[in-house]
């Protein structure tokens, strides 16, 4: 496993974490919560199997999974501020 990858996965388990204690201390709904997990366990998914995003860009006609991740967050965050 390299450096990023330990990095990534420490850092999404420490937002989840967070996600986890707001979510106790009723300051995001529980829809939030769910949201906020996908994403956040997708992403500990990622680090441990980056080969699954090449099997998901495919379909999409996208070559690489880098490319299929950067337009996804791309979408994702543009409807959040949307939202």
């Amino acid at each position: 496993m390299e450096t990023i990858q330990i990095l990534i996965i420490l850092f999404a388990l420490f937002a989840f974490s967070r996600v986890v204690l707001r979510t106790q201390e009723k300051k995001i709904s529980q829809r939030e919560f769910i949201f906020w997990s996908v994403i956040w366990i997708a992403i500990i998914i990622v680090a441990f199997i980056p080969g699954i995003t090449t099997i998901l860009a495919e379909p999409f006609g996208i070559g690489r999974g880098i490319d299929f991740v950067i337009y996804i967050s791309l979408i994702v965050l543009f409807y959040l501020m949307f939202r």
